[in-house]
């Protein structure tokens, strides 16, 4: 993902994302040439400044945009890219930087909710993404958190974003950290879309349980009209109308 920082770099053994509230109407794609798809970015600030009205002419429909991490960073791009990719058009959704080890999930879900990653009804706007992967500070690759406290501490931040809310939040991660980290955990996904990064050209396994992906970032070396340099590429597992079915809870 696009992130405080280009080192952080995802495991790439990641599996794809679950819609469970529309299962039954998603089909999982083979790749990025597969038709059933709808192509999207993920950005933040390292993007720099973004001409929305060209990402969208170049075929993009959603943006998952970084708004925070922990409980003090707020992304400096945030503001500007939400507006701008809303307003050409764009479904977007804010994500969070989840660090597991500085507080708890529910204070981490409150952070976004009250800093862009509020939810409402308006064919734009998605629920917004917990982005949770290996650590890229000290502190271990899980955090140094037991497969139960990573259960706990993002069951924390799931509870609380929909308290906030009223929406199941979207999961950023990878099959080999959340099968490694959470202990091959499937509770969430009989509820939240899935966002898998795996950068390849097929999808690969699956977290534990999922049964789907929803979302899937498949490089992080994309190219698109509007944005310098190297993007983040991702699909949605449908077309642009389930998505807006899911930006609008229908």
């Amino acid at each position: 993902m696009a992130r405080t920082r280009s080192s952080l770099r995802r495991a790439f053994a990641a599996g794809l994302t679950v819609l469970a509230t529309a299962a039954a109407a998603l089909v999982a794609t083979a790749g990025p040439a597969a038709a059933a798809t709808t192509a999207g970015v993920d950005v933040s600030h390292y993007q720099g400044s973004i001409n929305w009205t060209s990402v969208r002419n170049a075929g993009i429909e959603f943006a998952f945009i970084k708004a925070t991490e922990g409980t003090s960073v707020k992304d400096s791009a945030f503001n500007t890219n939400y507006v701008n990719a809303y307003n050409a058009g764009v479904i977007r959704g804010a994500y969070h930087f989840a660090r597991p080890n500085i507080s708890a999930g529910s204070t981490q879900a409150n952070y976004l909710a009250s800093n862009g990653g509020a939810w409402s009804a308006d064919s734009r706007t998605l629920p917004a993404a917990l982005d949770i992967e290996a650590n890229p500070y000290s502190g271990g690759y899980c955090y140094g958190l037991s497969t139960t406290g990573m259960r706990n501490w993002v069951q924390d931040f799931l509870n609380t974003y929909r308290s906030r809310t009223g929406r199941y939040a979207v999961i950023y991660t990878t099959t080999s950290w959340w099968n490694q980290c959470t202990g091959s955990w499937t509770g969430p996904w009989a509820n939240h879309p899935l966002w898998l990064a795996r950068w390849s050209s097929t999808p690969g396994a699956l977290p534990a349980g999922a049964p789907v992906w929803s979302f899937w970032q498949y490089t992080s070396s994309g190219a698109v009209s509007g944005i310098s340099g190297n993007v983040d590429r991702n699909y949605w597992n449908g077309d642009r109308s389930r998505l807006v079915a899911l930006a609008n809870n229908t």
